[in-house]
């Protein structure tokens, strides 16, 4: 009954099918998942499908789920890394209780079962360069060429390969081979480098080692080791599998594990290549691995996308076999969906321009605001209003067309929450441009309601001048142009000029200065947006606009 129902609530897809079918034919009696970044950089939004499926069907199945780093190349890994990738899971609402595991916890033992297939005469070491190795692989539609040292002896081996262990050779003198089929058709069977020699500190390990296991050879064993029962991963590595299934079957392991592949998430106008984003922050081309436009859990964290959207995209694209790409303008969708129903509503005026509101009486009065119209519970808030108000710039016209409804000398207008206004003056500075508008306004219109029942066209947002603080807004629009970036060779070519939009002097709502809320508002007609937690002072980020600009 729990495993019927788990596949019911969580829609229907074929690791879920495969999952329920091994539980119902006793093939398995519990769940195990495990979720294995590699600790080289942050975590992305592709990453975010893998952790919401692996940690889900673990739920959903009520079994458990891993958090194991594949800690096995210390010359590029990083502690600010492996706390960056902790406290990203766990933002996005998962938790791996008591099984945190390191690829380098089974140091010791993949360098016993290294040592198992040499005695077997399943492993040698070579002395040939990685160029050289990488040459002599041959192609899709030519067989490898065996190396010269591919039929050393096991005594030789053994004595070399723990010579490498010792630490007498240097970076790149000799690797381990697996000892399978130069001819195979399947590149990934042709002598794969099971160890190489690499002379770094390891964040866990530090100096005890100076050979470690490729990724190939790590992570079947740490998986039979964990005893985990399904080992997901992306489609790029289905051609691994076979090679996956030949270290469990060749190897005393104490558990047989299977890997299943699915598509990895591309979405346009992203870069979700590893490389790419390590190159865009160590170039400078970003602020930091949690710049707002990256594509970072951290950069949508530091945005003010919130976790649960997250989630709702990812079940929404589903798990599917066949590579495809998502228009990121369904996650845009997600995102607005999530804070519709849920964000504040504040008012902010980005571009200010100046309402002198001539008859209105000296003293400031505060009105009732509603915080968000698609949640009742959420109540109301007092916002101030006064003589000297801002309102957009972009809400204002000397010389209207004729499709325009919003402000212009002797139009009326609704001021949101506020009274009805009439604008019958403009001053200008000597350049000529508006700096100041004289209106007057209807006091039986408090609330933005006539009594007589007069219509106006537009209703506009504005803070109260007296008691609005400044901030500053930042704007952030897609890092890329082209929704393929990089697909004429350099991405670099394809950065958004305009990604950022920095705009100072903006006039926001006072309880904004205090607001304790730490997720995204949505500001009135103009979009949500959240403080940005690496800044002091009044600075926000926009999360996402109101409506697809694309």
């Amino acid at each position: 009954m729990v495993m019927e129902t788990a596949v019911r609530e969580a829609g229907r897809d074929f690791i879920r099918d495969i999952i329920a079918a091994d539980l119902e034919a006793g093939r398995v009696t519990s769940v195990v998942t495990r979720f294995p970044p590699e600790p080289n950089g942050y975590l992305h939004i592709g990453h975010a499908k893998s952790i919401c499926l692996n940690f889900g069907v673990a739920q959903e199945f009520g079994g458990r789920c891993h958090l194991r780093f594949d800690d096995t190349n210390p010359a590029k890994e990083e502690q600010e890394y492996i706390d960056a990738i902790e406290r990203d899971v766990r933002w996005l609402g998962f938790d791996w209780g008591e099984h945190l595991h390191h690829a380098s916890d089974y140091f010791g033992q993949l360098y016993e079962w290294a040592e198992d297939l040499i005695r077997q005469g399943k492993a040698y070491v070579d002395d040939q360069s990685q160029d050289e190795i990488r040459g002599n692989r041959g192609t899709l539609t030519e067989p490898g060429r065996d190396s010269p040292w591919r039929n050393r002896s096991v005594e030789e081996n053994l004595d070399l390969f723990r010579r490498m262990r010792a630490g007498e050779f240097p970076n790149g003198a000799r690797v381990l081979r697996a000892k399978i089929d130069m001819s195979s058709g399947n590149i990934n069977f042709r002598d794969p480098v099971l160890y190489r020699i690499i002379h770094a500190r390891h964040p866990r390990t530090g100096d005890s080692w100076c050979i470690y296991p490729s990724y190939d050879f790590a992570h079947g064993q740490s998986d039979a080791i964990e005893y985990i029962t399904h080992s997901i991963c992306t489609l790029e590595f289905e051609d691994h599998r076979p090679l996956y299934d030949w270290f469990i079957a060749q190897l005393p392991v104490p558990s047989h594990p299977h890997q299943y592949e699915f598509a990895r998430l591309n979405l346009t106008y992203t870069v979700l290549s590893k490389r790419v984003l390590t190159e865009l922050v160590r170039r400078g081309l970003v602020e930091s691995w949690d710049d707002p436009r990256m594509p970072t859990i951290a950069g949508l964290r530091r945005r003010g996308v919130p976790p649960e959207a997250i989630r709702d995209f990812v079940r929404k694209v589903g798990v599917a076999k066949a590579n495809s790409i998502v228009d990121v303008a369904m996650f845009d969708h997600a995102v607005r969906d999530y804070l519709n129903r849920n964000a504040p509503r504040r008012m902010a005026v980005l571009r200010p321009l100046k309402v002198v509101i001539e008859n209105y009486p000296g003293s400031a009065e505060e009105l009732e605001a509603i915080n968000n119209p698609e949640d009742p519970s959420a109540g109301t808030r007092r916002v101030p209003f006064s003589r000297e108000i801002f309102i957009e710039q972009e809400d204002f016209m000397e010389n209207p067309p004729k499709k325009f409804f919003r402000l212009a000398p002797g139009r009326e207008v609704r001021l949101r929450y506020a009274y009805f206004i009439k604008c019958h003056a403009v001053v200008k500075n000597a350049a000529g441009e508006v700096v100041e508008l004289r209106c007057t306004y209807d006091p039986e219109t408090r609330g933005g309601n006539a009594p007589d029942g007069r219509k106006v066209q537009a209703t506009l947002h504005w803070v109260s001048a007296a008691h609005a603080p400044e901030a500053e807004i930042r704007l952030y629009n897609p890092l890329f142009l082209r929704p393929d970036p990089g697909a004429g060779g350099d991405f670099t070519q394809d950065l958004n000029p305009e990604s950022l939009v920095v705009l100072p002097g903006c006039r926001v709502e006072p309880q904004l200065a205090h607001d304790d809320h730490d997720g995204a508002f949505q500001f009135e007609r103009q979009g949500y947006f959240c403080r940005d937690s690496a800044s002091k002072g009044l600075v926000f980020n926009r999360t996402v606009g109101l409506r697809d600009s694309k």
